[in-house]
């Protein structure tokens, strides 16, 4: 399987690094099996990037969490993950909550909204797909294929 990872840079050998902030599956290295999401995510601070091609070969060793649809089991593991809470799993997978959808978790978290309130909202947004590596065992099931630059149109 392909995956590509958006970035200021070339990023030849992965790694997990913690931020400032939490993402939907805390903190990890996040790809897509999408390409044009990856140049979005390439693109969203300067007006240069590059897309990271990878090679996906899974290892059912590892522990592995995947969520096909966004669920309540969804919405809370990513609450849980941006409050800060670890998880135990190598890779996870799922819907990713872009721009709107992260307003709305952010939203919930505060609670602005009710949960009913959330799936409201969120029925009328369309997510994207993102799959995180945890562990270095989980790095090691990517291999880099190349890059490509790309060009966004910020100043």
């Amino acid at each position: 399987m392909i995956l590509y990872h958006g970035s200021r840079d070339i990023v030849e050998y992965p790694e997990v690094r913690k931020a400032m902030f939490n993402k939907d599956f805390y903190f990890g290295f996040y790809c897509t099996a999408y390409r044009n999401q990856a140049e979005r995510w390439a693109i969203r601070y300067e007006k240069k990037g590059y897309i990271n091609k990878y090679e996906y070969t899974p290892d059912s060793k590892l522990r592995y969490l995947r969520f096909d649809n966004m669920t309540e089991e969804w919405l809370d593991f990513i609450v849980a993950c941006r409050l800060g809470t670890p998880h135990t799993f190598d890779i996870v997978e799922g819907p990713m909550a872009d721009d709107a959808i992260f307003n709305y978790v952010q939203n919930f978290i505060d609670k602005k909204i009710s949960r009913a309130a959330f799936w409201e909202l969120a029925k009328f947004n369309h997510p994207t797909h993102q799959i995180s590596f945890h562990t270095i065992s989980a790095l090691n099931t990517l291999s880099f294929k190349e890059s490509e630059v790309v060009y966004g149109n910020k100043k």
